[in-house]
């Protein structure tokens, strides 16, 4: 840019709208960061709302900005390297919220396009739980339009960042696009990474002044410290926007004044969302796991701990675990019963094995056997009970009612018996229990509870809690918070959730008969497959019937991976909750013994009643899952059945006409005819189909028996509309075409074969058998 300095601000950002439409992305970056480096601070504070707008988008969604939720670095690796660059916490981005935030600048945010639960509370005039929102709301003046939030730029900035994940939902992103592999995925964790550090401290502002670092910001102090977040019913917590208290500026807050902006963030439930929200919680374990080990006195921790230190003792259980506990019970109760919930499943997952990402290292050892999960965690166990009792009932109504044939549905219910089956994992949930259901005698009163808010006013931390000794009350108060003081505990480990695992199991044993049937089947019919056996015609294809599956297609490899997943998952649910290995054996016995007289899996789940079988709801829910079905099959009279795809319709109409003429013609002779009790009655009787013989089948279950009838001795020739027929009968033509054989002479010898072939079916014909083409 020619003479920058010579520029207004209002020209400056007109050069830079125009630079938008006429310039390549990665010059507008390169012009972007020679700005920022060159500006000051007065000027550029003009052009940065609409900046981090023209990144992030608009709050409507209209204007995509970058649209780093599709940007990645194999289908655009250029663009995709400058953007994180410019973006990176070190970049030019971030020189510039430091260089506004150093002057103590304000923009507005408006509260409406904030999350729903936050929007609705201010608008009520009654501020939210987190004190991010104190001392920012403020009010329209005379012919104003709403409420916004003052904020300063990096709060800005991370407010439209986090906020983009929800408004450019409708980003015209393709299939092929991995939001795990996206630029705004990879900002996420190098944010997280920077603003909430494992080691060491907050890394300072980056200079931008040849002579100094900029100066700190100053940050803003919450009046309600962290140590009360989380502790009370809501209404303890509320504050009315018309009394906001003073920013007190403490010192010693300035080393998680960005850290805590970061975990101000609202999520839909939305595939995307989820990935982000698991690394959020991956981090955060990994975040609070660094957390250096308490000394000894409580004074020496009263003067030893750093603020940063003191966030990442509270950081999951104010900030985190509640809102992560909604957000799962909503995704565990309206999420599609697909193969996508893995991304929920393993984001809980996650939360649940803080251990995982705790920096020492597990023991090395040559058999790999389960680690066990060390004592040392009872306290977060316990303290979030509900996020693996009731979220793991939730988890087993969602799988009693999936198609666990699914190799997919079959590793999701894998998975979490893994985590569960842990050693020493299923006591601790037990000892949870216990404490939990104790008599409430050692807390006679509420009003006592040791989670009081601190007096206002000093540090953050300044007047930190005792330790709670009473675990059973801290327990309770766990559930009492989420859940509320007349929620009813349903026991993981109590008879109900107990003979919800045993349907699991049957479900499970169910699974690998059907996974085992549908293998043989295609076996079979792979062994079975020939290019003889492509001109086969099968009563089958005649009378309707139905043997195919849709998990045909899921192919061997599949099949045996379910099988695999399915045992293991089994065999983890028997450890778990002590099944009886008896019982266990009968009811695989029983899903194994339980098939029909052609080797085909049973039939639904019904029951006997005057009109037939009746369907039970095990059976409604066997035959929506397919793990049974009915054989249906047409009953009717043949020459009716409806058209089939390997059918001519023209053909099959003119030769029903023909074969109906025929048979009026000559019923009566047909009738003599097949009447004889000589070889000549038996030859009839093998080429004219008679329906009423033909041998019984199941019929459908609301009717017990069906009225047979008997439409006669008669011609048809249905089966020369067959696509397979006239394809069959075109290349022995053609063959014998090579010979010299005529048309004429090529039917006259396809007519003695036939005569000749039904000659020696009827002499080995015991008894009188009906014959269909």
């Amino acid at each position: 840019m020619a003479g920058p300095h010579l520029q207004q601000p209002s020209f400056l950002l007109a050069t830079l709208k125009a630079d938008c439409v006429n310039k390549p992305f990665v010059q507008r970056c390169h012009d972007l960061e020679t700005v920022i480096e060159e500006f000051p601070a007065k000027e550029l504070h003009g052009i940065f709302p609409w900046l981090v707008e023209s990144i992030f988008g608009s709050l409507d969604g209209i204007i995509v900005g970058w649209n780093l939720r599709c940007l990645q670095g194999r289908t655009n690796p250029t663009e995709y390297s400058v953007a994180l660059s410019f973006l990176d916490p070190s970049g030019p981005m971030m020189k510039l919220v430091y260089k506004l935030q150093a002057e103590e600048y304000r923009y507005d945010f408006p509260v409406s396009s904030l999350p729903g639960p936050v929007k609705a509370s201010i608008q009520e005039q009654v501020l939210p739980e987190c004190s991010l929102y104190h001392n920012k709301v403020q009010f329209p003046s005379s012919g104003g339009l709403g409420l916004n939030l003052a904020l300063n730029p990096f709060e800005y900035y991370m407010f439209y960042f986090a906020i983009s994940l929800i408004t450019q939902k409708n980003s015209p992103i393709t299939h092929h696009i991995s939001p795990s592999n996206s630029a705004y995925f990879t900002l996420v964790d190098t944010y997280l990474k920077c603003f909430l550090p494992t080691e060491g401290s907050v890394l300072p502002p980056p200079s931008s002044n040849p002579g100094g670092a900029i100066p700190s910001p100053t940050p803003r102090s919450p009046a309600v410290p962290f140590t009360s977040y989380g502790m009370h019913h809501t209404s303890l917590l509320k504050r009315h926007v018309a009394h906001q208290p003073s920013v007190n500026a403490d010192p010693a807050s300035q080393e998680i004044w960005r850290s805590e902006t970061l975990l101000q963030e609202s999520f839909k439930p939305t595939e995307e969302h989820v990935l982000v929200v698991r690394l959020l919680v991956k981090h955060l374990h990994a975040f609070s796991n660094s957390l250096k080990p308490e000394p000894l006195s409580p004074s020496a921790h009263s003067h030893t701990a750093s603020p940063l230190e003191e966030f990442k003792r509270v950081v999951i259980p104010r900030f985190v675990q509640e809102k992560l506990y909604i957000f799962l019970q909503h995704c565990f109760g309206h999420w599609p019963l697909d193969a996508s919930f893995r991304a929920v499943l393993e984001m809980w997952l996650s939360y649940l094995q803080p251990w995982r990402y705790a920096p020492e290292k597990p023991p090395q050892s040559t058999e790999p056997l389960p680690r066990s999960v060390s004592e040392k965690w009872a306290a977060f166990i316990q303290e979030n009970l509900l996020m693996y009792t009731k979220l793991f009932v939730g988890f087993l109504n969602r799988a009693l009612r999936t198609d666990l044939v699914s190799p997919k549905n079959a590793l999701m219910v894998f998975r979490v018996a893994k985590v569960f089956a842990q050693p020493n994992l299923a006591e601790m949930i037990l000892k949870g229990e216990q404490l939990f259901l104790e008599p409430e005698l050692v807390i006679p009163h509420r009003q006592h509870r040791l989670f009081m808010t601190p007096p206002f006013g000093g540090s953050f931390f300044s007047s930190w809690p005792p330790t709670i000794t009473d675990a059973s009350f801290k327990v309770k108060s766990h559930v009492y918070s989420l859940e509320g003081q007349d929620f009813q505990y349903k026991q993981m480990f109590g008879t109900e959730v107990r003979n919800l695992v045993l349907k699991l199991a049957q479900l499970i044993c169910q699974a690998q008969q059907t996974a085992k049937s549908i293998s043989d089947h295609s076996a079979e019919t792979m062994a079975s497959q020939s290019f003889f056996s492509w001109f086969r015609f099968t009563p089958s294809e005649m009378n309707g019937s139905y043997t195919g599956n849709d998990l045909d297609e899921i192919g061997q490899d599949s099949i045996k991976k379910t099988d695999e997943y399915l045992e293991k998952a089994l065999e983890y649910l028997c450890q778990i909750f002590k099944l009886n290995e008896a019982q266990l054996t009968q009811m695989m016995m029983k899903c194994g013994t339980a098939q029909d007289e052609n080797g085909k899996k049973q039939l639904p789940d019904c029951i006997e009643s005057e009109d037939g079988l009746i369907l039970t709801p095990l059976g409604r829910y066997q035959i929506i899952n397919g793990l049974r079905r009915f054989e249906v099959q047409y009953q009717g009279d043949t020459e009716l059945q409806p058209i089939r795809s390997y059918e001519n319709a023209t053909l099959v109409r003119l030769l029903f006409r023909l074969s109906s003429v025929l048979n009026e013609r000559f019923a009566d002779q047909m009738d003599v005819l097949c009447s004889r009790e000589d070889f000549v009655g038996r030859l009839c009787r093998y080429h004219l189909t008679n329906p009423h013989l033909v041998q019984k089948t199941r019929s459908t279950p609301m009717v017990k028996d069906r009225t047979s009838q008997n439409w006669g001795p008669r011609i048809s020739l249905r089966f020369l509309a067959s696509y397979r027929t006239l394809i069959s009968l075109l290349m022995i033509y053609f063959m014998a075409s090579w010979f010299y054989i005529g048309p004429v002479g090529c039917t006259f010898i396809i007519l003695i074969a036939y005569f000749l072939y039904a000659i020696i079916m009827t002499f080995f014909s015991e008894g009188w058998k009906p014959h269909e083409h």
